[in-house]
């Protein structure tokens, strides 16, 4: 897979929905209702993190699911991307972006939404054919204003800022020209994941989608 390619898909899976839930589940019995949960709310495109030992367990559970499309995040090695198409993976999502994880994903057909805080970084990921990139840690690294004025100079590149990002100042950033979508975690908070609370991260999904209205 082409970086270009890639590009594309990642742009496709963006356009899906206002907010990509960023999910760090460490039960396995929780990823189904979760996912459906999520997906009736309105937000179809879940990242699960690499963060618990249930990830990839979790990935494959939430594959089957009916209406889904299933990324890994915090991706940072070709082993990582490897156990993350195995497991069911259709995209993945890395805080940043090296040679050796992007050569990865390219040979593996994973697209990838690499991440980018700097205008640097943008450029050197543009260079090599993303246009679509993470923006993180969105909020430390400038938030809206930053984003705002990397639209300028860089207008091709589009972005998912995660980092910060909440239901407070999501709109922000969706109002942005070169933003696509942005990633969070309030739509799943762990207590409600612990209560199974399921109703609750429905609601909370549905809040999220009406961002794009």
């Amino acid at each position: 897979m082409t970086p270009q390619e890639a590009s594309t898909r990642i742009e496709a899976i963006c356009e899906m929905a206002p907010v990509i839930p960023v999910l760090v589940v460490e039960d396995v019995a929780q990823a189904v209702p979760l996912a459906r949960a999520l997906i009736a709310g309105g937000l179809p495109v879940l990242e699960v993190t690499l963060r618990t030992e249930a990830a990839l367990d979790v990935i494959a559970a939430m594959a089957g699911v009916e209406g889904g499309v299933v990324g890994a995040g915090t991706l940072l090695s070709a082993d990582d991307v490897t156990r993350a198409r195995d497991a069911g993976a259709s995209f993945g999502v890395s805080p940043g972006a090296t040679d050796a994880l992007l050569d990865a994903c390219e040979a593996a057909g994973l697209p990838l939404l690499p991440g980018a805080s700097t205008a640097s970084e943008a450029m050197a990921l543009q260079a090599r054919g993303y246009t679509v990139q993470k923006f993180f840690p969105a909020g430390p690294a400038g938030g809206v204003n930053f984003l705002r004025a990397l639209g300028g100079p860089l207008p091709s590149i589009r972005f998912c800022p995660t980092g910060g990002v909440n239901q407070i100042n999501a709109a922000e950033y969706l109002e942005l020209a070169n933003v696509l979508c942005v990633g969070g975690s309030w739509v799943a908070p762990r207590p409600k994941l612990e209560s199974g609370d399921w109703d609750g991260v429905r609601a909370l999904a549905m809040m999220a989608r009406r961002l794009a209205d």
